[in-house]
């Protein structure tokens, strides 16, 4: 891992690293797909982990190696979400931080909450002080344009801490956006407090993108109850 792209992600929160996963790659991944029940929502498949083909993207060393650079040696996944946005499944994302985890039971803990169950999985709104040790890398498994819905951020704004939903409208309209546009094969690391957005797709290309969160370490994820696999 370059130190450069350590220095981007601290400083804005947000990096793009591009050709890390071979084309040949990323098709392999939908040819060991077709036949599979996949459990869909409309914006994709949840809990993608449990499918050995995506879990397998989400440890190679090639997706790994750039963890742990930010990280530490100790980073490893323990969520993926696989985004499928296409013309027959379209949809747009309101400016947000990622504040939830996938725990493994409910704490009693003023720092955590609210609580919910989503797919038999208990979540839970994480503090600050959790959040900023976690890092998701978007691995696109088809280009990432302007026309089909790119990750849009506002830089920096991963240092705010915690964030009303005022205060992420008044940041939308203070702050200028960045659209995160990405090559096939290419990564995008964010940090989950960075304010975020997406727009509709304007193509009939399908963009497909594995988002797969990592944790510093199993003990640290021991410690704060993190359902992890």
């Amino acid at each position: 891992m370059q130190p450069t792209i350590v220095r981007a992600i601290d400083r804005t929160g947000f990096a793009t690293i591009p050709n890390i996963i071979e084309p040949d790659d990323c098709a392999h991944v939908f040819e060991n797909l077709n036949g599979t029940a996949l459990n869909r929502s409309r914006a994709g498949v949840r809990h993608a982990m449990r499918y050995p083909i995506l879990r397998a993207l989400a440890e190679d060393s090639r997706v790994l190696d750039i963890a742990r650079g930010i990280l530490g040696e100790g980073a490893f996944p323990f969520r993926a979400t696989l985004f499928d946005k296409s013309p027959t499944s379209n949809w747009l994302v309101a400016w947000h931080q990622d504040t939830a985890l996938p725990m493994r039971e409910k704490r009693e803990e003023d720092s955590w909450g609210p609580w919910s169950v989503k797919d038999d999985v208990i979540y839970a709104h994480a503090p600050v002080g959790v959040l900023s040790q976690i890092v998701a890398l978007r691995i696109h498994l088809d280009d990432s344009t302007i026309e089909n819905g790119p990750l849009r951020v506002l830089p920096g704004t991963h240092r705010e801490g915690l964030l009303s939903d005022e205060e992420i409208h008044r940041l939308a309209a203070e702050v200028t956006a960045v659209e995160c546009p990405v090559p096939r094969g290419g990564i995008l690391a964010v940090r989950p407090l960075i304010v975020h957005a997406s727009s509709k797709s304007r193509s009939e290309r399908s963009r497909r993108v594995l988002q797969v969160e990592y944790a510093p370490s199993r003990a640290f994820a021991d410690a704060i109850g993190l359902a992890a696999p």
